[in-house]
């Protein structure tokens, strides 16, 4: 049985007072490295509560697992979320935490998604991304017909991420969303798209997605054939049916972790 540690409200950023938990298994003296694991909820709901369960998955596996709130609109709007995860990874690394300091790697879902890929790009650690929030100026360009509609948003945070956006494509909403993200700064959209920005020394990539879900595989192609051009190494899972994110956690965490235990060596 592990040793569960679990550090609940604990600030990394003393300007915008955000809070993370942390997880990590309490019989070892230094775990191998730490995992990021960053909630979804569209930028707009979710809580790092919502992400106790993968956590501490994560943790069985010997990692250290730091699990951020982030700003969310309407309080806050892009970048804010991604400027966050910059204040939480610079934390993490000047912190004294028990983990091998050279070993960080971050796992998200949807929204969470989009901002590990953020991650790797800025700072070049490896990532695991499930329905990742990717493809961001393209899709717009392309469903400027489509009219955006918040649709039904209660029981969010009182429903297991495994059970929220299951049913297929709602582009409505998944329109609605990510604009609202921008709070009307069209001009925003290419910038906020991370396909844009990969280089060569951009971290390795773990990018899972639904074939038929509420998020477009075309964040995942796009981003294949960005990785490629610049040759970093990456893996891709498309799974059959329309589950969404964390969904399917079940059927690529095996494959996931080994992604992990290879990358963070």
């Amino acid at each position: 049985m592990t040793n569960y540690v679990i550090k609940t409200d604990v600030e990394y950023d003393s300007i915008n007072h955000q809070l993370t938990d942390i997880y990590y298994d309490g019989d070892l003296k230094q775990s191998r490295g730490a995992i990021i694991d960053i909630h979804g909820g569209g930028w707009f709901r979710g809580n790092k509560s919502k992400d106790a369960d993968s956590s501490k998955r994560f943790v069985d596996e010997g990692y250290l697992v730091v699990t951020p709130a982030y700003r969310i609109t309407p309080k806050a709007f892009y970048p804010a979320p991604l400027e966050d995860m910059d204040h939480l990874y610079e934390w993490l690394r000047q912190s004294d935490l028990p983990f091998d300091h050279d070993h960080i790697g971050a796992f998200g879902s949807s929204a969470g998604g989009n901002m590990t890929v953020e991650l790797a790009i800025k700072y070049g650690i490896p990532i695991a991304s499930l329905s990742g929030i990717l493809d961001i100026d393209k899709w717009l360009g392309e469903h400027e017909a489509v009219v955006a509609a918040e649709g039904d948003t209660s029981g969010f945070n009182s429903t297991a991420s495994a059970k929220i956006n299951q049913d297929g494509a709602n582009d409505p909403f998944y329109k609605w969303f990510v604009t609202n993200y921008f709070n009307g700064r069209t001009d925003q959209y290419e910038e906020a798209t991370p396909v844009h920005r990969v280089t060569d020394k951009t971290g390795q990539m773990y990018l899972a997605n639904s074939l038929n879900e509420f998020v477009p595989t075309s964040g995942v192609l796009d981003m294949a054939k960005a990785l490629t051009d610049h040759q970093i190494p990456y893996q891709t899972r498309m799974i059959p049916g329309s589950r969404h994110a964390k969904g399917y956690l079940d059927d690529v965490w095996d494959d996931m972790v080994l992604f992990f235990d290879r990358t963070m060596k």
